[in-house]
């Protein structure tokens, strides 16, 4: 079992994070993209991976790790049960989605 305030701890713990408020969740960045969203009430955490990442965790088992039931799904966001969570196994997930993030171009702000 993951506590929230071990998921946001974690987090937090890898260079160049940020926390911030996306849409009255607790919202995870670096290098100007979001790698992670905790769903507080629900005890749950989004973790944005790669198709073939989401693929291998979601397999462990899929009560547990599944896609987000819509088109962010498909996008690689993928939900984890922090309750039923190792917590070895999210840290290897949070580190796979901040992995990814680092390792594209830093977003730029929009033109005013």
């Amino acid at each position: 079992m993951v506590t929230i305030e071990t998921a946001r701890q974690f987090a937090l713990s890898l260079p160049g994070t940020e926390e911030y408020d996306h849409v009255g969740r607790p919202a995870f960045r670096a290098n100007g993209r979001t790698f992670a969203t905790l769903w507080v009430t629900d005890e749950r955490m989004m973790v944005k991976l790669s198709l073939i990442d989401q693929s291998v965790f979601c397999a462990f088992d899929p009560a547990i790790i599944y896609p987000v039931p819509n088109k962010w799904g498909l996008q690689g966001c993928t939900l984890f049960e922090l309750n039923k969570m190792r917590e070895d196994m999210l840290q290897d997930a949070i580190t796979q989605g901040w992995q990814a993030v680092m390792d594209k171009p830093k977003k730029r702000s929009p033109k005013k």
